[in-house]
């Protein structure tokens, strides 16, 4: 008879977690085979019996069936415990004052519209508004299925270049923002969290203006004393409700800080941290005097700039996953 305690311990919880997931990833590359051997036969059965008007039909399951084989092509490389989960997408202004602030809530939109296109449910956890337009900073929670995984190549630094909508004389400007990208920690993760380490502030949700959306001091900012980790959550409308996803947060972040420091990442990310400022970023939205959208590491560009502010981001994030495993950040099973 099988003994349920060691069942129930977390490491074999892990291994039988990640045998599954394996299966499940066996089992959708099987179906997917069925699935092309079966339009294999319906081509053969149109040419034998020279039915043309179902070629159409076959083209658009094949179709299908690309986008499919793309989408499992990428999940083989996210062999991390953490790629499957959500992800905590926080979003910050950098050098360039209104133009800085109004970049980041165009990436804001970008990441919803990007979201949504995916199917993935996403809120926004917090939120702190520029004093004349667009916002200083931003956290959103994005639920799906290898959101972290996906989004993970995201995080750096975000530059912007156009003729400023601010500016009278419609001169171009250089604008910055920070993507910082760190995947949803389950309840059941146990990180040591002494209260006397924590500053915790209250202040009163703000909307877009300044204009207060909320007489009382329900918004929460938690302070970790020791390693400086700063959130803040004001979407919920009672201050108890917004300390428990604050804290919700906070236990996600320190996870991730912990773990990198435990596998002695932590002073690599530390030395090659880079202002959000000229020369660090990571990719380019160039739209004066031309349009191009580049990604600096992997070398992917664009000219439909619109697309992508409007969300359509999969390719820079497919190119960032096969240059993450050629370079051998990614080790498959």
């Amino acid at each position: 008879m099988s003994n349920p305690e060691v069942w129930n311990k977390p490491e074999t919880q892990k291994e039988i977690k990640k045998h599954n997931d394996v299966k499940e990833l066996i089992l959708s590359w099987k179906r997917l085979l069925e699935n092309l051997r079966e339009q294999k036969e319906m081509v053969e059965i149109a040419e034998e019996e020279n039915e043309t008007s179902i070629l159409e039909e076959i083209e658009r399951e094949l179709t299908k069936l690309k986008k499919e084989y793309d989408r499992l092509e990428k999940e083989i490389y996210f062999q991390n415990e953490e790629d499957k989960k959500n992800a905590y997408l926080m979003i910050h202004s950098g050098a360039g004052g209104t133009e800085a602030c109004d970049w980041a809530e165009m990436l804001l939109r970008m990441y919803k519209m990007w979201a949504d296109r995916r199917k993935y449910k996403y809120e926004i956890v917090d939120i702190q508004y520029g004093e004349e337009a667009g916002i200083r900073s931003a956290t959103m929670l994005i639920k799906g299925k290898y959101a972290y995984g996906y989004l993970k190549g995201e995080a750096g630094v975000h530059r912007l270049v156009r003729i400023s909508p601010f500016d009278a004389n419609r001169r171009r400007h250089t604008s910055f923002a920070s993507v910082d990208v760190i995947p949803e920690v389950e309840d059941d993760i146990k990180v040591e969290i002494n209260e006397k380490d924590l500053k915790i502030e209250t202040f009163r949700a703000s909307g877009p203006g300044g204009q207060h959306v909320n007489v009382t001091d329900s918004a929460v900012r938690i302070t970790h004393i020791p390693t400086g980790i700063v959130v803040s959550c004001q979407k919920e409308r009672s201050q108890h409700q917004n300390r428990a996803t604050a804290m919700k947060i906070l236990r996600a972040r320190l996870y991730q800080y912990y773990k990198e420091q435990k596998e002695k990442e932590l002073r690599e990310r530390e030395k090659s941290k880079m202002r959000i400022e000229w020369g660090s970023q990571i990719r380019s939205y160039v739209f004066h005097p031309y349009v191009m959208v580049k990604d600096h590491r992997t070398g992917f560009e664009t000219g439909n700039g619109k697309a992508v502010l409007d969300g359509e981001i999969d390719d820079f994030i497919n190119a960032y996953i096969e240059w993450s495993a050629k370079k051998g950040d990614i080790k498959l099973l």
